[in-house]
């Protein structure tokens, strides 16, 4: 049940932007173990000027900030992983490894809800342990 975010600043064509939501999906796959059809994800491109990566505003790069929100419970070893997965599967595009920022917040079972239901009620159909 991981909450992404994918933050840019230059502009894809909706075929990539598809693409790069994908990768980082399939990197969660992998890593956390979570089913292929538990996504939630979106991609911000930003114009250069208003996402600053250091000194030179303005300028349009590979700059790429992953936000993931998810359940605690994964692993140090299932986290490196995972930012492995998601620098790799990036590379494609043109985003070298050291653009990629990844911020991973964990929140607990009772801070997350759907359907009027906390995740604590709730039947996953997946384990967070990995």
């Amino acid at each position: 049940m991981p909450s992404v975010l994918i933050e840019v600043r230059r502009e894809y064509s909706p075929a990539e932007e598809v693409a790069l939501i994908d990768a980082v999906h399939a990197s969660l796959v992998a890593a956390f173990r979570i089913p292929d059809e538990d996504r939630f994800s979106r991609l911000v491109s930003y114009p250069p000027h208003r996402m600053v990566d250091g000194p030179a505003p303005g300028v349009a790069d590979g700059y790429t900030r992953v936000t993931i929100d998810c359940f605690p419970g994964r692993s140090l070893e299932a986290k490196r992983a995972l930012y492995r997965e998601i620098v790799e599967r990036l590379e494609p595009f043109g985003i070298p490894r050291e653009k990629v920022s990844i911020l991973l917040r964990e929140s607990a079972f009772e801070n997350w809800g759907s359907g009027g239901v906390p995740a604590a009620d709730a039947e996953l159909g997946f384990t967070v342990e990995v």
